[in-house]
């Protein structure tokens, strides 16, 4: 379940602090109740994301503090060990719905987005409502949406398994909510995580910042931070039902004059054990779609991110057939680029769902149960499938990442 090894950052090591996993939002295929995106308004076309002067440069290269909180996606294993089965409860957060003195139609509406998450927000009712148009209010909210609506969805197409929901708090600052639907009817294991979190940064984290060219000025040697995301890892049982990895966060740095540097990072990547060029197609260019409402530079640019950044260099291969990769995302603005991961994230379900469904139910052989486990991580030593088989047809794209809208 580890994204890529994302963890072994040395400033998101510093940061985290034994924090947990991250996940993502979706709206047009949700089930059950339905929680209002936040913003009513359509995306609007950007000049340009990420051509900002700190997103330059190698992708590989590239993997500091905002890659490194891609990182917290690697403790979803953790997670399903630690987690029981349980119910898609929601609890109330014991906070009143109302404030002393507002009008109670002020706060319904955060209370009726609040009432369909798999849990309350990690950070008090009573503090969201002091800080509406805070990005950290617009992205924790964000996030909160998109585990509730992937988890809807998941849990339909399943119709067995429910997803456990297990609530963790971090001893520095912040905490999160780890769901997880194991041994069910579709889905092997499914993870889908959010990480709310601030503390201060290590003098070793803001090193490695500044090495990367941010110019912070810390205060008695503190550097107070936040940082945010959701994260997903889920195998369907078949086959030829394919992975899929997602994660989108948000971090924000508060230096020592009160200036304050934020960027957005994230992705999703799809991870098939058989090729299916339908499916293929359908995935990036519902990816494309959903990155071409903010200009049509992006997809491009930030499929070639993807697969050079998920390399497996012992293996000379990718870990899929790529998606979308972005990081250190802070221009042209911040409400622009929020509504540019808003976006993403509503691509999440329409993308994977319908392969899902398509294919949960195929017949498949023994030999190619065991080339999916084969190709989760329990490898056999030199394995090597035969010659213009269908094994021997994925590992060629793997090696070779293809143009799948044109």
């Amino acid at each position: 379940m580890h994204l890529g090894g994302l963890s072994a950052g040395p400033c998101w090591r510093a940061a985290r602090a034994g924090c947990g996993e991250l996940s993502a939002w979706s709206r047009r295929y949700a089930v059950g109740r339905l929680c209002r995106p936040p913003g009513t308004t359509c995306p609007q076309q950007s000049r340009g994301l990420g051509h900002g002067p700190t997103t330059g440069g190698s992708p590989r290269l590239r993997t500091g503090v905002a890659a490194g909180l891609a990182g917290l996606a690697g403790l979803a294993a953790a997670a399903f060990g630690q987690v029981e089965r349980a119910e898609m409860v929601r609890k109330s957060s014991g906070t009143p719905s109302t404030l002393p003195g507002k009008p109670e139609e002020d706060d319904d509406e955060l209370a009726r987005r609040c009432s369909c998450f798999m849990a309350p927000p990690v950070t008090d009712l009573s503090e969201l409502r002091t800080r509406p148009e805070d990005m950290k209010t617009k992205m924790e909210l964000l996030i909160l949406e998109t585990q509730a609506q992937v988890c809807q969805a998941l849990a339909q197409v399943d119709g067995g398994a429910r997803f456990s929901v297990d609530r963790w708090e971090r001893k520095e600052g912040g905490g999160g909510i780890s769901c997880v639907l194991q041994d069910g009817h579709v889905f092997e294991k499914a993870g889908v995580s959010i990480s709310v979190v601030h503390g201060n940064l290590s003098e070793e984290a803001a090193k490695q910042m500044r090495s990367r060219g941010k110019m912070l000025k810390t205060k008695d040697g503190k550097l107070p931070f936040s940082a945010m995301g959701v994260s997903s890892v889920i195998h369907p049982k078949n086959p030829h039902a394919p992975t899929i990895h997602f994660n989108y966060r948000y971090f924000e740095i508060e230096e020592a004059d009160g200036n304050k540097q934020w960027w957005f990072g994230g992705g999703c990547d799809l991870t098939p054990t058989y090729l299916n060029q339908e499916d293929a197609v359908h995935f990036h260019r519902t990816l494309k779609e959903a990155c071409d409402q903010h200009g049509p530079d992006l997809y491009p640019k930030y499929k070639k991110w993807c697969d050079d950044y998920f390399f497996i260099a012992h293996r000379g291969e990718r870990r899929g057939i790529g998606g979308i990769f972005f990081d250190d995302l802070d221009s042209p603005s911040k409400e622009e680029v929020f509504r540019f991961v808003q976006s993403c994230t509503q691509a999440i379900i329409p993308s994977y769902i319908p392969l899902v469904k398509k294919h949960c139910n195929d017949s498949f052989t023994p030999q190619e149960k065991l080339w999916q486990q084969l190709r989760r991580g329990r490898w056999e030593y030199m394995h090597s499938p035969s010659e213009n088989s269908k094994e021997a047809e994925i590992l060629e794209v793997l090696r070779h990442p293809r143009d799948w809208v044109h």
